[in-house]
């Protein structure tokens, strides 16, 4: 008896539907089909009922160019391009090049100092040093473990816990903020790498125009008179003296505009194929500085004055531990030389291999970037006190925050110098290679989470080139503002918030939604899996770890939280003599909110889509997709394809042509 052809419009429909997850369970019950008919004898029956019920991609290659034997109709076909495979690092040196570079910034050069002299001098090392162990590097390990573990970018990375999906938006949202002034810092640098080619530098005693502001030489050493570092920074790098304040930016200042442009341009070219370039760049661009560093420190260890300045740098001044100030200072410059939570650490580590030594990266990372702050200080401060010396001031006025040291101070000090232009071009160009470093892994987490989400556009370099540029291009035409004469207001703005109570949110939502939600012990069983050819230690050292996540960063992090939130409220906001007003703080504020409102907002869309009662939704919501562990390799083909993903719906029975022959043999046999 010929079996009963099945409907074309059933085979259509099928066709166009690839990868429905109910065929899951006629697979089975055709597999059984298929061998009662092969007992009855039907073997040409037996394979195509096995063929039908395998799944579309079978089914295609059984029926090539979607043409059914049974029905004359021409389906397309329906079997997806499978998304371009994720890279990796060339090498184990490029990632942790990478990531040393991104850590080791501007900020281990102006900000570490200038903390470490005002809180106490090398009594600062005692707060800085437990706030490392007991919130940066805990946090560290987790986002390293977390990118390395989910081979994800920091949105699609939380399929682990589809609920905190809005910590990675956060992240997102952080990192733009970042990337936004992060790369005027760099503009300014250029301004003054190509200035340091005339002889005199423009703003030593030496120039022409200098002569009213310096006497004797030297800069005037009277508090109320400028220095020519300060009116080359003020009038002639950001014009600040022609703005009122935040209302009244002005025009463009067009070469700075040159040289912003000529910073994106450079990070196009530098990302422009991903890891596989900026993986190379990263082999100059995180050794040359310190080179550098190691100059400097020759250099200005044989200056008149440099002791001095050494041990104004060291010496200690017990009463600042306690101070809370001290210890909201060591915490908020963890976060800030260590990039944690914006995302760039968990992108760079999701291009590493899954058997990577992940707590061994984390310790050679963090212990290299804080004993780089601490030998920068020897440099930095060696001069400053050969600095104090010729101008006849105590070391700590002529030190500054932020941007003064980088680019009032230390280029003063330079044009005492001898062979002052040699060692200008020298140090600025050691800061472009510190900016650019940790540019680059800020960049990259915002084009991988992007890339995550939009697979299409991996496979496609060309559409990959323009998304790149686009990006690189909006944040140039945003950065125009920050250039401005008034952009140094919205610069110190920007500044201020987009690191603040945002981030230290984001960070405390990721420690206890790894810990309490996706489960400490599961995290540190991952963990395990990746290093299974660790020594003993390195799962020893967990029980440190989890101790960490679960008590020691919380309460922390809530601490420092509690301080900004004080100091914020009581401390207004400021930039030399100007004070913000009301709504620019408010401005800020909302930067913060922005983006540390994207977990609530994201946690909400995460329930909406579960079924059930609350409870279930929420449970459902913290329950990690099953498509979670497919990086694992420990894990068989077979165990991760049992359920993709985790999909709510009706049951449904789908009948194949193996259900009707096995009715018509079993018809027959009765007859």
């Amino acid at each position: 008896m010929r079996p009963l052809p099945e409907p074309c419009t059933e085979r259509a429909k099928k066709s166009s539907e690839p990868n429905q997850e109910p065929n899951r369970e006629p697979n089975r019950e055709s597999s059984r089909g298929s061998s009662r008919e092969s007992s009855r004898g039907s073997s040409r029956e037996s394979s195509r009922g096995s063929s039908r019920g395998s799944g579309e991609e079978q089914r295609d290659a059984a029926e090539p160019n979607g043409v059914s034997p049974t029905c004359d109709v021409t389906v397309p076909q329906s079997a997806p391009e499978p998304p371009l495979p994720r890279g990796q690092w060339g090498g184990k040196y490029e990632f942790l090049l990478s990531c040393i570079g991104y850590s080791v910034g501007l900020g281990n050069v102006w900000r570490f100092p200038y903390l470490c002299y005002r809180n106490g001098g090398g009594v600062f090392l005692i707060p800085y040093f437990i706030m490392l162990f007991f919130t940066g590097v805990p946090l560290f390990l987790m986002e390293l473990s977390l990118g390395q573990y989910g081979a994800a970018g920091p949105i699609t990375v939380w399929k682990c816990c589809p609920l905190l999906k809005g910590i990675g938006i956060g992240m997102l949202c952080v990192s733009t903020l970042v990337c936004l002034y992060y790369n005027v810092i760099i503009a300014w640098t250029f301004y003054y790498l190509f200035s340091s080619f005339q002889m005199p530098l423009p703003w030593s005693c030496d120039a022409r125009g200098n002569a009213a502001l310096c006497g004797n030489g030297t800069s005037m050493n009277t508090s109320h008179a400028l220095s020519p570092t300060e009116v080359f920074w003020n009038e002639r790098v950001l014009g600040v003296v022609h703005s009122s304040g935040l209302d009244d930016p002005g025009p463009v200042r067009w070469p700075l505009a040159l040289c912003l442009l000529f910073a994106w341009i450079i990070i196009f070219f530098c990302m422009l194929k991903g890891i596989h370039s900026s993986g190379k760049v990263v082999y100059v661009t995180a050794t040359f500085p310190y080179v550098v560093l190691v100059v400097l420190i020759i250099r200005g260890a044989t200056l008149e004055g440099s002791l001095q300045g050494v041990a104004f740098y060291l010496t200690p001044d017990w009463s600042q531990l306690a101070s809370a100030q001290v210890w909201n200072d060591a915490a908020s410059q963890i976060f800030y030389s260590l990039g944690i939570g914006v995302g760039g650490l968990l992108s760079m580590a999701s291009y590493n291999k899954f058997d990577n030594n992940v707590i061994r990266d984390t310790l050679i990372i963090t212990l290299g970037n804080c004993s780089t702050s601490f030998f920068a200080g020897f440099a930095i401060f060696s001069i400053l006190g050969h600095m104090a010396y010729r101008k006849g001031v105590p070391v700590g006025k002529v030190a500054d925050t932020g941007p003064g040291l980088a680019f009032v101070a230390y280029p003063e000090a330079l044009a005492l110098l001898p062979g002052s232009v040699f060692w200008s071009i020298l140090f600025f160009l050691m800061l472009f290679m510190l900016g650019v470093d940790t540019l680059f892994g800020n960049m990259e987490g915002i084009t991988t989470a992007v890339l995550d989400e939009f697979p299409q556009l991996r496979s496609n370099l060309k559409h990959k080139s323009l998304f790149l540029a686009l990006l690189c291009f909006s944040f140039y035409m945003m950065g125009l503002l920050l250039i401005t004469d008034g952009g140094i207001y919205w610069f110190t703005l920007v500044d201020s918030y987009s690191t603040s109570f945002g981030l230290i949110i984001i960070t405390l939502f990721m420690c206890l939604g790894i810990s309490f939600f996706y489960g400490v012990n599961q995290f540190c069983q991952d963990i395990v899996d990746m290093i299974c050819r660790c020594p003993p230690w390195c799962s020893k050292v967990l029980l440190y770890f989890k101790a960490c996540w679960i008590v020691f960063t919380p309460f922390l992090l809530l601490f420092i939280l509690t301080y900004i939130f004080i100091e914020m409220y009581r401390t207004p906001l400021r930039y030399a003599s100007y004070t913000y007003p009301q709504w620019g703080r408010g401005l800020g504020v909302c930067m913060g909110a922005v983006c540390c409102l994207q977990i609530p907002i994201w946690a909400v869309v995460a329930i909406s889509r579960e079924t059930g009662t609350f409870r279930d939704r929420f449970q459902k919501a913290i329950r990690p997709l099953n498509s979670w562990r497919t990086n694992d390799p420990n894990i068989s083909s077979q165990q991760q394809q049992v359920e993709p993903e985790r999909v709510e719906g009706p049951h449904t029975i789908t009948l194949t042509d193996v259900d009707f022959t096995a009715m018509n043999w079993e018809a027959a046999s009765e007859a």
